[in-house]
């Protein structure tokens, strides 16, 4: 187990540079007692490894040291080129991670880098759609930087209606869903995602971003899609019912508190909320003459096709 948590350490300071003594307590889920034993372990064993004092200090490696790659088996090998570079979507990131795998390559033995080849030769990746459309990620490497540098990030950002607006937000980490890629931030409206596709201009500020302690990125995304799933599946109309009516809506439905809510004569006025318009036409046709559509009016306008369609076929 020590010598695991040894290895653990020495990547992890070897991919992060510098690393303070409580956030690699948090990352090894040991003390930080602990931590200052297996640092000095790993110096005794000719790692060098030094602490550095102050405001911005922590556990570092030597800038010139590096640890060898540690051999991969047949499945650790086909699952990492199975992933291959191209997924990217982007040219310039392709080409380093080509690179990098290129490197990781010849660091094999030969054999292995036969299989690899051969593994190769029966993937290929097309990141473009079928239309031609790739995400413009051009904005890809600044976003990178500031999410590593943990630094404030100003952009120019299209929003989906096609508005342009300007945002400074605290990066928190980036997302690959496919081939699209995205940027989830702190704002002071809370959490936000920003697909990189659509900023036209980014800068790093001087300033050092605000990140959450214990902040779960993977944790954190997930609740955002299920939250857009949520506000996807809704479908708010207005209704006119006779009160039978009303009541069958009641227990069938989520009612909405609005403020047309009322009986006038003999009809009760409410919001229901339906998770698509599918749903709402199929309801408002099955209580016939009893409901009356107020809003919206673009399913007044498929309910009044859909009854006079039937009538056609009458």
């Amino acid at each position: 187990m020590k010598g695991d948590r040894l290895l653990s350490a020495l990547l992890l300071l070897q991919a992060h540079r510098r690393m303070t003594g409580r956030a690699l307590a948090d990352r090894l889920e040991v003390s930080m007692r602990t931590v200052h034993r297996d640092m000095e372990a790993l110096s005794a064993a000719g790692v060098p490894v030094y602490a550095r004092r102050g405001a911005q200090g922590g556990w570092q490696l030597d800038d010139d040291w590096r640890t060898q790659v540690p051999g991969l088996d047949e499945a650790e090998l086909r699952a990492l080129l199975m992933s291959q570079p191209r997924m990217t979507g982007d040219l310039r990131l392709a080409a380093a991670a080509e690179s990098a795998l290129g490197k990781l390559m010849a660091s094999l033995p030969a054999a292995m880098r036969e299989r690899a080849a051969s593994i190769r030769q029966r993937l290929y990746v097309d990141p473009a759609g079928w239309r031609g459309a790739v995400d413009n990620l051009a904005m890809l490497p600044v976003v990178q930087d500031a999410v590593a540098r943990d630094r404030k990030l100003s952009m120019r950002y299209w929003k989906a209606k096609g508005e342009l607006v300007e945002r400074t937000v605290d990066p928190l980490g980036l997302v690959a869903k496919g081939a699209r890629w995205y940027l989830f931030a702190r704002t002071p409206q809370g959490f936000r995602t920003y697909r990189v596709s659509r900023i036209e201009e980014a800068r790093l500020l001087d300033l050092a971003s605000e990140r959450p302690p214990n902040f779960d990125l993977a944790a954190a995304w997930k609740a955002s899609t299920e939250q857009f799933r949520e506000e996807q599946s809704r479908y708010d109309a207005t209704l006119r019912l006779e009160p039978d009516a009303a009541e069958w809506i009641k227990m069938w439905q989520i009612v909405l508190p609005a403020k047309e809510a009322e009986l006038k004569g003999d009809r009760v006025t409410m919001k229901v909320r339906f998770h698509h318009e599918e749903e709402a036409c199929f309801v408002v046709l099955g209580l016939g003459r009893r409901v009356e559509v107020v809003a919206p009016a673009s399913l007044r306008s498929r309910v009044a096709a859909e009854v006079a369609a039937m009538a056609g076929r009458v």
